[in-house]
């Protein structure tokens, strides 16, 4: 059954905001939730009007179809955890001014009375010019930003993989990490894919050994001895099925961010043509790390 849309009627001048000189009169304020939007905007006959629609999609189009009718020319909103993301992206697409609101900037403004709306006393504290919006960066920086986040994640899960590998190795006494400095170099990953494809013989996975290692072979051998249990050796083949499974996804993020790092225009004439791109000071370059809106 369709959603029905639910309005009321707010006074002239609401409880609040006597004594405050409003400085814009085409502003909205909107209370975001998980379920439902609570929306007050300016009415025809001078007041403010509440309407409360659904998080749907249309339900999304229709507030700003609504906002767009009333000629609301900005909107306030609260960052409600990512809920506020989806009405953000299609209010700005319709050109229509967006601040996004830290719910702690809010809860500091006194003066609020118990009969005003949550969506009401955002909206005058808009139209009083109280509000400040939190950074958000353009579009295509966005972009960038969610596939970097995306590409992090998976860096963490193969950080535990790499744990898990590291478990069973310590439960059968096969001392990797002793024999090389980094469990996941060029020569610790081949001596895990050799005890994974069936080699036990200690001096036969030396022979991985990268020329540019300090041990020599002898003493990597001595550390490569172990009990070769068949469910940690099961354990350990799974986990570097896993390990390799991430690794490829994470290969096919690098490429989809450095075809996107190619498709930006700013920021890359200060960059020197031989100096390699760091894409975490680049994408950071766009954000204040302690800004409560960046999300």
């Amino acid at each position: 059954m369709k959603r029905k849309k639910r309005c009321k009627k707010a006074p002239a001048e609401p409880a609040g905001s006597v004594g405050l000189p409003k400085i814009r009169l085409l502003v909205a304020g909107i209370d975001v939730g998980s379920e439902n939007h609570y929306v007050c905007a300016p009415s025809s006959d001078g007041g403010t009007e509440v309407r409360v629609f659904g998080a749907s999609t249309p339900q999304l189009l229709a507030i700003a179809e609504w906002l767009e009718q009333a000629q609301v020319e900005s909107v306030a909103m609260e960052s409600t955890g990512v809920y506020w993301i989806p009405l953000f992206e299609v209010l700005e697409s319709r050109g229509i001014e967006v601040l996004l609101v830290d719910a702690r900037q809010l809860s500091r403004v006194p003066g609020r009375k118990t009969d005003v709306q949550d969506c009401q006393w955002i909206q005058i504290l808009h139209s009083c010019g109280l509000l400040q919006g939190c950074f958000r960066p353009e579009d295509a920086i966005c972009h960038l930003r969610s596939l970097v986040r995306g590409k992090a994640v998976l860096t963490s899960e193969r950080s535990d993989w790499l744990r898990r590998m590291q478990k069973c190795l310590d439960q059968m006494n096969v001392r990797v990490h002793r024999a090389v400095s980094d469990v996941d170099g060029t020569t610790g990953m081949a001596i895990l894919r050799a005890i994974v494809g069936g080699e036990r013989d200690p001096a036969q996975l030396a022979k991985f050994r990268d020329p540019r290692c300090h041990k020599s072979e002898a003493a990597m051998a001595e550390q490569l001895a172990g009990n070769w249990r068949e469910d940690h050796l099961f354990n350990l083949g799974q986990a570097l099925r896993m390990y390799d499974i991430v690794e490829e996804r994470m290969a096919d993020y690098q490429r989809e961010i450095q075809r996107k790092m190619e498709q930006l225009h700013c920021g890359q004439a200060d960059l020197h043509p031989l100096q390699p791109v760091n894409l975490k000071t680049a994408v950071n370059r766009w954000h204040r790390p302690a800004d409560p809106g960046f999300r």
